[in-house]
């Protein structure tokens, strides 16, 4: 997963609305927008959705579940997400956090007291991790040689991830401290710690605290189970459909925190929704929403779980959060606009042209908003 492509792309993505293409959105709607992305980018399914602080404003659906077949996708599909998942786990914490299980200054040496955590890493806060700013690297804990197991891998998945907590914090971060580097291991590793601090595996602890409250039934984890749309690999040829129940339908489990949910577009709209403070009340205070959907850092401006971008000059739809998922099978994308209370988003179970499907149509849909 090339992530910092997938970043720039995502970052530069509000730029992208230029005059004439506003313009050309007053004469059309959404459903218009859907189908002149769906035409030119060609993937094998593609969904989008418009979302409002008080409810769900569209959505719609193209193209089939599984290429070179003839089932169409529906409204009732699950999309996996990918690295849209790490907001969520930003925000489970942020749970805690107004629960007092947490606080927002711990440190992993509080998380974690029962590991070796070397001095380097003791006043490393959790925050840091998941903004992606701990020094820590992929590479040093999930590479290559630990994909090749860790699917294999026979214990409870808490204790695969505590696993990767020890091995990470046991030895200094190979990167800079306090410069931004991508890392799907540093919220593996919120996850543990989530897991250490509830004694609950991340994805019951996900289901009680994110889920259910927002009412996303839909929504689990791994693969979209049939019947669903099926994620397609891109190995040089055509498309491949990848059965859900094969191991390689998706990223090893343990790496859930970072990437592995999978929902409905409606539970999507619903989740947006409560990050654009639209949730049931009492679910997450304005200060957490807050913290979860601003930072003061640039280069990129990556919050926790987000990555925030200001209000463009000639105004647009102001202030805008977003991200980008892939398992390299699938491809999602979201945009939201706190000030104007709107959210957007793609999906697609396309590995080749899902991604530019996705971004092609979250524009589109912004361009139609910000010319209504």
């Amino acid at each position: 997963m090339d992530r910092r492509h997938l970043l720039g792309a995502l970052v530069a993505a509000p730029a992208a609305f230029a005059l004439p293409v506003r313009a050309r959105a007053v004469r059309t709607g959404p459903d218009e927008a859907l189908d002149a992305v769906f035409a030119s980018t060609a993937p094998t399914a593609l969904g989008g959705a418009m979302v409002t602080r008080t409810g769900p404003g569209w959505s719609g659906v193209r193209g089939v579940r599984r290429a070179g077949g003839d089932q169409p996708v529906t409204l009732e599909d699950r999309w996996h997400i990918g690295s849209n998942t790490k907001a969520m786990t930003a925000a489970v914490f942020a749970r805690l956090v107004e629960a007092g299980r947490a606080d927002w200054d711990m440190t992993v040496a509080g998380a974690f007291p029962q590991l070796a955590i070397d001095p380097s890493w003791r006043a490393t806060p959790l925050t840091a991790l998941m903004r992606h700013r701990s020094g820590l690297a992929d590479a040093d804990v999930i590479g290559i040689d630990w994909l090749g197991v860790a699917r294999g891998d026979p214990r409870s998945l808490p204790a695969q991830r505590a696993a990767i907590a020890a091995r990470a914090l046991g030895r200094p971060p190979s990167g800079t401290p306090g410069g931004f580097a991508y890392s799907n291991a540093g919220y593996i590793i919120v996850g543990a710690a989530i897991e250490a601090i509830t004694g609950q595996a991340w994805e019951d602890v996900t289901r009680a605290q994110l889920f259910q409250p927002l009412g996303l039934s839909g929504a689990g984890f791994g693969p979209p189970p049939d019947p669903n749309a099926w994620g397609h690999r891109a190995p040089g040829g055509p498309l491949l459909p990848m059965d859900p129940s094969t191991p390689g339908a998706d990223n090893p489990a343990a790496l859930g925190p970072a990437g592995t949910a999978h929902m409905t577009l409606a539970d999507n709209g619903r989740w947006v929704q409560a990050m654009l403070g639209g949730g049931p009340e009492g679910w997450l205070g304005a200060d957490s929403l807050a913290r979860l959907t601003t930072t003061t850092e640039t280069s990129p401006a990556y919050a926790l779980g987000w990555i925030t971008r200001p209000a463009p000059a000639g105004g647009g739809l102001g202030r805008t959060i977003g991200h980008e998922g892939s398992n390299t099978l699938w491809h999602a994308v979201v945009m939201a606009a706190p000030d104007r209370g709107l959210g957007f988003i793609a999906c697609s179970n396309d590995a080749a042209n899902g991604a530019a499907a996705c971004r092609q149509l979250v524009q589109g849909l912004m361009a139609v908003a910000s010319a209504a």
